[in-house]
């Protein structure tokens, strides 16, 4: 019995830690032991494998499991790792998995991303996963001497990129070492502890892109993360410093917006292209409107809005477009006319864009991307104990996850393929989970209403971290479906591949940057 009470006790002290760490200034306490897990393939290298361990040591991970395996095998090594978490019996700060395998093997990341996602010792806590394709037998001259076994750290301009890592289909032709990725992580998280894992991953993205006749193959994140992750040894509550003004975007040229809308058969869907509307006017996009397009009017309107920005005179600073509209099983979008219209060649149409290369180009997706309704995870404590300490019912199943990814070609993953020639500088941001249902009532969605709502109170902010912001608020409510009595949870998902910070604060300039 009093074994009993302690697991109960320790599990909701957890809780309670995981709950008041995201309710303070919206960051991960990080709190309890930091376990790594490291999967390679039989073909990587050496070196790559010691560059691993010394990212894990630099960031403070003290368990460190490395195993080698083939890439089938790899599921039922995370399934394994998975049970001795929950075996454990303790909290679990934040966990670490590197996957390393040779270019295009990587092709089911969903299912194993999925796997970890039941561990009952990481609820609340945050998951990264770093999925990087190493060519076999390779070696990084870059890579800096070893001392008693571990990698000195520095970064040294001129380093020729050495990794690519994308999130959905097309990989470089040559994938390169992941040494330069490694190195310039480890010695940002050295020398920046309070930046947050997503201000790190960005500027990481900026130095290892690749430049090639005029297209970017950019590295791209996707996370589900409910606030900054730091993984530097400093106190979570301290101030952080802001980034140079040279890491930021300029948007001091022309910004442009365009919302598709679909109002029919959508209540509440009004409400949020009045308050969308009402946004981008404030920041100064110029925004275009239409409402109940077809499927074939969304690649049209997408086609006339790119014209536009390549005809413009002056320079273009910025892009947003918003796509509302009801969603295919398999995340389609759907028309007025009920037809399916393809999310990917909606962004690819924007990606050959001229005046926007090297420019940030924002998508803001309110769509439902499958049929899942997640009913979220709760802590296994005793009912009166939480209510005793307050804290929320149940958490998304699929929220606090911070993935990158070099190679999922062939993934069963669908949507646009940021990371593929022209697709750097893109912020994407689905209002639901991949194979979830996305809420919305007559009020309008809480995505695009609470996305108004955090970028109307700081617009000086980073735009990414806004948006991790949005997901936490999103997270924490309680949602009762139209044909479900029982309470579900929404998650979002943020796809980004941008080099700089990217803040929408309304430059103050004599005179109007309107388009032509």
């Amino acid at each position: 019995m009093a074994f009993l009470v302690a697991g109960t006790l320790q599990v909701a002290s957890q809780v309670a830690d995981a709950r008041e760490s995201l309710g303070r200034k919206g960051k991960y306490s990080v709190k309890g032991p930091r376990v790594a897990l490291a999967l390679c393939s039989p073909e990587v290298s050496a070196s790559t494998v010691a560059l691993l361990e010394g990212v894990f040591q630099t960031l403070g991970f003290e368990s460190c499991q490395r195993q080698k395996a083939s890439v089938q095998g790899f599921c039922g090594e995370l399934t394994r790792f998975r049970e001795r978490l929950d075996a454990h019996g303790g909290p679990v700060g934040c966990a670490f998995m590197v996957l390393v395998a040779a270019p295009r093997q990587l092709r089911q990341s969903q299912q194993l991303l999925l796997e970890l996602s039941r561990c009952k010792a990481l609820w609340g806590r945050p998951k990264v996963f770093l999925l990087l394709s190493s060519a076999p037998g390779g070696e990084w001259a870059g890579r800096g001497p070893q001392v008693g076994g571990r990698i000195e750290w520095g970064w040294a301009g001129g380093l020729r990129p050495s990794v690519q890592a994308h999130v959905l289909l097309l990989l470089h032709p040559a994938v390169p070492e992941p040494g330069a990725f490694l190195a310039s992580l480890g010695e940002l998280c050295g020398h920046r502890p309070h930046w947050s894992l997503l201000q790190l991953l960005t500027e990481v993205f900026s130095r290892t892109a690749e430049e090639s006749a005029g297209s970017a193959y950019c590295p791209v994140l996707r996370s589900s993360l409910r606030g900054a992750l730091c993984l530097g040894k400093v106190e979570p509550w301290g101030p952080k410093p802001e980034p140079g003004p040279s890491a930021q975007y300029d948007l001091s040229g022309a910004r442009a917006a365009l919302l598709l809308a679909v109002t029919q058969d959508r209540p509440g869907a009004q409400h949020d292209v009045e308050a969308l509307g009402g946004l981008c006017q404030t920041l100064g996009f110029e925004t275009t409107l239409r409402t109940d397009p077809t499927a074939q009017a969304f690649q049209e309107e997408m086609a006339q809005f790119r014209k536009r920005l390549d005809a413009h005179r002056g320079p273009v600073s910025c892009a947003l477009v918003a796509l509302m509209a009801h969603g295919g099983p398999q995340g389609q979008l759907l028309g007025a006319d009920g037809q399916e219209g393809h999310l990917e060649m909606l962004v690819q149409e924007l990606s050959h864009c001229r005046a926007l290369r090297g420019r940030p180009k924002i998508f803001l997706l309110q769509a439902c991307r499958g049929g899942h309704r997640d009913a979220g995870v709760e802590p296994a404590a005793f009912p009166w104990f939480r209510r005793w300490l307050r804290a929320p019912p149940a958490t998304p199943s699929q929220a606090d996850v911070l993935h990158v990814c070099t190679d999922v070609q062939g993934s069963s993953s669908r949507g646009p393929t940021p990371g593929s020639p022209n697709q750097a500088d893109v912020l994407m941001v689905y209002a639901a989970a991949e194979g979830c249902v996305a809420y919305r009532d007559e009020k309008g969605s809480d995505f695009i209403q609470m996305l108004v709502e955090v970028l109307r109170a700081d617009p000086k902010a980073d735009l990414l971290e806004q948006m991790t912001e949005v997901n936490r608020q999103v997270c924490e409510l309680d949602v009762l479906g139209p044909d479900c009595d029982e309470r579900r949870k929404a998650c979002l998902e943020i796809r980004s591949s941008l080099r700089h910070r990217l803040c929408l604060q309304r430059y103050n300039t004599g005179g109007s940057a309107g388009m032509e």
